[in-house]
């Protein structure tokens, strides 16, 4: 039975995708056209792209008491979103889906960057757009969205040391001090807090809470306490890159974009597709309605449902620029500008190749998240998680053979950690029929190639044995004509 056959479901319901009218005032291009340069840079602000590795929400302007002062100071000032997702709740995919706003296996990202996978077109990535309308873009750090940087066609990428937030920070402090040409795109992305963590030293975690979907024992509380001594050098940079806007005057005309991947490297987070895998810290602050040190409105907090393919939609808007024909997500203007209280009735996410193949599909309404795994396994994908001491005492505890389910099905309202899969529930069928109808309608659209069977990864990609226990473990080069992870 093909996937599509087996995704048809008898419900019924509305599909079709709400509309706003695009904005009436003219491109930037041509605002900076016709005014003097001064007047160019008010009219167009600079995008400062702040992004880590592996963050999830787990800082404190989302409810966990994590010593984070320099993000929560910036959560204060601008607009946070309680409920926003990233499209891939794995590296490559969720940068890709960001940067292209489309689904991953829309722009071609179905796996890591690092491991042979790329874009269809580097020429949908963000900064090519706004180079039209007359920024000029800047990286440093992180991208991961290439396998080389200088493959995404910044105009700038500068030289680093290392990207640990150590190097990164004050090379971005030195960037925006130096008074750099506007309007700016400025990417600056720390590989912290992706593993390996730093030692907590004497700090063994007594105090602190376990991840949510993970048992309260010493050994997965002193990784915590690992997490929390990455999170504090991610927490700094922060601090000195928003300190230097703000010494550098720039502040008040720098729309700043802080976000992260996907969620944080613990067993049955990342690389999965419930809120603990894809939920997203998502801040925002600056001109357009984002507050900001000279705004009026400050701390605004927004609990619509959004997804990170959002953002490239909704800097098209701000700017006046026409959205590319590529586009899948929705401007977030009019939740802003309260023209709408949503934009989205539903999100998606996906995984195809982390370490190893492992092809899932989730969308997510504000009471159901429905996920689907294509792959027929019944038992974990162990190179799919990190190696942590928490890994270790899940594994001790008889993890890789715990069964998984081939579709899942969660209440939001009645279990908000998404624990209890209803998918088996007749009392549910109904729910899982029309989320299941959903997911194949979103795949259809978006001609997903798993609709077709499974995914093949393209030649020279590095996979790891999806029966294997660590993605440590060595590696298999994808021949030639490309193939099909088993």
């Amino acid at each position: 039975m093909s996937a599509v056959q087996w995704l048809q479901g008898p419900a019924t319901f509305d599909l079709r995708r709400r509309t706003f009218p695009l904005p009436t005032r003219p491109p930037a291009s041509i605002i900076g056209a016709t005014n003097t340069a001064q007047e160019h840079a008010v009219s167009t602000p600079n995008i400062l792209y702040l992004h880590s590795h592996d963050t999830g929400r787990y800082v404190s302007p989302y409810g966990h008491a994590l010593p984070t002062p320099h993000i929560q100071r910036f959560a204060e000032e601008g607009v946070v979103f309680r409920q926003a997702f990233c499209a891939a709740p794995t590296c490559s995919p969720s940068r890709a889906a960001l940067l292209t706003g489309q689904a991953p296996h829309s722009a071609g990202m179905t796996g890591l960057a690092h491991r042979g996978f790329s874009l269809n077109d580097y020429g949908q990535h963000l900064i090519h757009t706004l180079r039209g309308a007359g920024y000029r873009s800047t990286l440093i750090g992180v991208q991961h969205v290439a396998r080389e940087a200088e493959t995404i066609g910044y105009d700038e990428v500068v030289p680093l040391e290392s990207r640990e937030a150590r190097h990164v920070a004050p090379a971005a402090a030195a960037f925006l001090r130096r008074a750099p040409k506007q309007p700016f795109f400025l990417s600056v992305g720390t590989t912290e807090t992706h593993r390996e963590y730093p030692d907590p030293g004497t700090d063994d975690g007594s105090h602190l809470r376990t991840p949510a979907p993970l048992p309260d024992v010493p050994e997965i509380r002193r990784d915590m306490a690992a997490y929390v001594a990455s999170l504090r050098r991610l927490d700094d940079a922060v601090g000195t890159v928003l300190a230097a806007l703000e010494e550098s005057g720039l502040a008040d005309n720098t729309l700043v974009i802080l976000t992260t991947d996907h969620g944080i490297a613990f067993p049955r987070m990342k690389c999965n597709l419930t809120a603990h895998g894809a939920g997203v810290m998502l801040i925002l602050r600056g001109p357009g309605g984002f507050s900001g040190p000279g705004g009026t409105a400050r701390g605004r907090v927004i609990d619509s449902l959004v997804s990170q393919i959002d953002l490239f939609p909704t800097l098209c808007d701000l700017l006046g620029i026409a959205p590319p024909t590529w586009l899948q997500g929705r401007s977030l203007m009019p939740i802003i500008r309260g023209e709408a209280a949503e934009v989205n009735d539903a999100v998606y996410a996906e995984v195809t190749y982390h370490a190893a193949y492992e092809p899932m599909r989730a969308v997510r309404t504000a009471r159901w998240n429905y996920v689907r795994r294509f792959d027929g396994r019944r038992t974990p994908v162990m190179p799919n998680c990190d190696d942590s001491p928490s890994k270790t005492y899940l594994l001790e505890h008889g993890w890789r053979d715990q069964p998984i389910a081939q579709e899942q099905l969660y209440d939001l309202v009645y279990d908000p950690n998404e624990a209890c899969n209803l998918a088996s529930d007749p009392a549910h069928a109904d729910v899982q029929a029309e989320m299941r109808a959903r997911l194949q309608a979103w795949m259809v659209r978006t001609s997903d190639p798993l609709l077709d069977g499974p995914v093949a990864a393209p030649p020279g990609a590095q996979l790891n044995d999806p029966d294997g226990l660590s993605p440590r473990e060595p590696v298999r080069i994808v021949g030639g004509h490309g193939e099909t992870a088993g």
